[in-house]
């Protein structure tokens, strides 16, 4: 079983991806610690399935001021932790051919939930989850499609998840590399789901008006198959959906290949990357 971390901390999971992610895993006889801002979601979902089986840890992710004394908090709080899945984000469209629409503000809270806020939880729990060592722990970045093949509609969303996909490479190497084997124990798995019917699209008035605010594949559907994929014998990095599979693989595979290479060339050398 390639998953076999039986703490999880889930962000975003009061709705969409998040919430139906935590619930399969609870199902599954995980204990999750669910992370979201909507307090009474929160307290449905103990009142649903019961305190021995989640807890609820309400939190604003892109409040990065309070987020080191928090984390500290969680870890002292439950210190079976062993997985954190970073899933917390939301979408906007963005036209640049009427720039006075662009609201600024509202591009930089994208960027720090979908992106600044996962960088600082991973480096806020490394030291908790180092400290776990030989146990087998994780870090499960959520990003998307679109950080390969990007939107034009939602250029900044799209930038973020590509922020996202490139930092769950880079960690995944650092960690895994000859140089760290006190970080070996600590698996980078990125979930790049496809659009998915979820509450993502609807809070977007422009998909609203073109009646295009439920695209993509059933919730229920996108779940199982990511569920299957996590727990099932091969081990995989990236848990990619059928629906986009064979896309990505045509852009990721040479791009992969190339990338490793040079990793290899530089550690051959003996050169910092």
């Amino acid at each position: 079983m390639p998953f076999p971390f039986k703490t999880v901390l889930i962000t975003g999971a009061t709705s969409g991806i998040g919430l139906a992610l935590a619930e399969r895993m609870i199902s599954a006889g995980i204990f999750v610690i669910a992370i979201g801002r909507r307090k009474d979601r929160l307290e449905a979902l103990v009142e649903k399935h019961g305190s021995k089986k989640v807890a609820v840890e309400p939190f604003d992710v892109s409040d990065l001021d309070a987020m080191p004394a928090w984390v500290e908090q969680i870890t002292s709080k439950y210190p079976r932790l062993d997985s954190i899945i970073l899933n917390a984000g939301f979408q906007r469209s963005l036209d640049f051919t009427s720039p006075c629409t662009i609201s600024l503000s509202s591009v930089s809270a994208e960027l720090t939930t979908n992106y600044l806020s996962p960088l600082h939880m991973v480096s806020l729990f490394l030291p908790h989850l180092i400290s776990l060592a030989p146990s087998p722990t994780s870090i499960v970045l959520v990003s998307s499609g679109l950080a390969v093949l990007p939107l034009p509609r939602c250029a900044n969303y799209s930038a973020t998840k590509a922020a996202v996909h490139s930092l769950a490479w880079s960690l995944r190497c650092q960690l895994s590399g000859p140089e760290s084997p006190h970080t070996h124990h600590i698996k980078v798995i990125e979930i790049m789901p496809p659009a998915v019917q979820t509450e993502l699209h609807p809070q977007q008035k422009d998909l609203v008006e073109a009646g295009q605010d439920q695209p993509g594949i059933e919730l229920e559907r996108y779940i199982e198959e990511t569920w299957v994929d996590l727990v099932g014998e091969e081990e995989k990095e990236e848990i990619v959906h059928s629906v986009l599979r064979e896309r990505l693989e045509a852009v990721e595979g040479p791009r992969k290949g190339a990338w490793e290479g040079f990793v290899r060339a530089m550690r051959g050398a003996g050169l910092r990357f």
